[in-house]
């Protein structure tokens, strides 16, 4: 296998916090036990977990006004997958990668396999684009794509998803994840009854080309780049969608594309309880589709979403088999750092929930006490479960701290002088 960080580099540094970690968890340990869980479970069900991370979030994203290069950016997808390599080296969290094509497209799959197999990574869902123009393409998509009033517009996009699909079964790929941007900047622009009809019948052409052991992701957005009316702008329009297309059509939420202070975790919820929750993207936002850190504004948020999943995952909730990926921009940090950062609180949020003490929840919730239900919650989210996430990342090769081992590293320094200086331009996402 490639070894993208010195094994060296991560045995000194965890011998220098080993130590420290043993005691850390044997505490942690005591304290869990009085609440009558066992630290080693825990510990076990965080090391299993797995989130895949976006190959266009190793490069540095940008706004709409600007966007500045860091140095060492990824000049192509094998660039990508040695800097998701080291991530999940690192981490020990993020196994597989999920590829937007066509920035991602490449004239050998063999090789991009191969490539990803010797650096331990699999992949994730492929995800199309059909929200921006490829050089060459013969139709625009600046007033739509799957929902477009011309017919030629729309089997185009049609066309790029199903080479989405037949790239994905060449890399291991199970599943196909759709987001448009459709949608109208003025009222009257387009009729929303007719426009939505026409995603429906395209979206059933792709459909009806899923492998029988794939799914398809459906992605909602309430705006942007559509500001007055979007085709597929919420959780209901696209559980619509999954009713319609069939079984292996489900809804994929990203926590950005909702109003602010909308109950995400409730939208979880009732996606769990009708079988149509396929994943999540996973971020962060102040004001809107930010696409900050995960777990950086708002971690009782991301908690409380994962409350969502533990309950369903104990419970053993009927066709409950989510996806999880990160779906971030980095405009002002190491996109790797931010990752693994992400990864961490994704770990973290799930260690969280899992310490809920259900039958006492289930208790007060069932005797309308209200406080003490909230504080039960509270609990578990208190609960500083860094130990059990190291403890993990450390029996499984990872490091115990992955910043500042990938610091260390000289990771960044030395592709920069590998990789060609990207000079600053115009704004957009990577």
């Amino acid at each position: 296998m490639t070894e993208m960080i010195s094994k060296a580099v991560v045995e000194a540094e965890n011998a220098s916090r080993r130590d420290a970690l043993n005691r850390d968890y044997e505490s942690l340990g005591e304290r869990l036990a009085r609440r009558g869980i066992a630290i080693d479970s825990i510990k076990e069900k965080v090391a299993a977990y797995r989130i895949a991370v976006p190959s266009w979030g190793v490069g540095t994203g940008g706004t709409r006004f600007a966007r500045f290069p860091g140095p060492g950016e990824p000049r192509n997808i094998f660039d990508k997958l040695e800097d998701c390599g080291v991530i999940h080296a690192l981490t020990r969290a993020t196994p597989t990668v999920s590829l937007h094509i066509p920035w991602d497209k490449v004239s050998d799959l063999k090789a991009l396999k191969e490539k990803g197999a010797a650096l331990g990574l699999g992949f994730d869902a492929m995800n199309s684009n059909t929200f921006s123009d490829a050089p060459g393409q013969a139709h625009s998509y600046k007033f739509g794509s799957l929902s477009h009033s011309d017919a030629a517009t729309r089997r185009q996009a049609v066309e790029h998803n199903l080479e989405c699909i037949e790239i994905g079964k060449a890399l291991g790929s199970k599943a196909l994840t759709v987001w448009i941007g459709d949608g109208s900047n003025f009222p009257g622009q387009s009729n929303f009854t007719k426009a939505f009809e026409r995603y429906l019948d395209a979206m059933k052409a792709v459909y009806a080309a899923l492998p029988d052991d794939w799914r398809v992701f459906t992605e909602h957005k309430m705006y942007e780049p559509a500001f007055y009316s979007t085709v597929v702008q919420d959780w209901g329009t696209n559980y619509l969608i999954a009713q319609e297309l069939g079984p292996k059509a489900f809804c994929l939420v990203d926590l950005g594309h909702h109003a602010p202070n909308v109950n995400i975790e409730m939208i979880v919820a009732r996606l769990i309880q009708f079988r149509k929750l396929g994943g999540f993207h996973f971020n962060d936002s102040k004001y809107g589709d930010d696409d900050l850190d995960t777990g950086s504004i708002d971690p009782y948020r991301l908690f409380l979403v994962f409350n969502e999943l533990v309950d369903a995952e104990v419970r053993g909730a009927d066709g409950f088999n989510p996806a999880h990926m990160l779906d971030q921009s980095h405009n002002v940090t190491d996109p790797i750092e931010s990752l693994m950062t992400s990864a961490m609180e994704v770990c973290r949020a799930y260690a969280q929930a899992l310490l809920v003490d259900r039958k006492a929840l289930n208790d007060y919730q069932h005797g309308n006490d209200a406080l003490m239900a909230s504080e039960t919650l509270k609990a578990a989210f208190r609960t500083d479960v860094e130990p059990i996430l190291a403890m993990a990342r450390l029996e499984h090769g990872g490091a115990i701290a992955p910043v500042p081992t990938y610091r260390a590293s000289g990771y960044r320094a030395r592709v920069a002088g590998e990789r060609p200086a990207v000079a600053s331009g115009g704004g957009g996402i990577v």
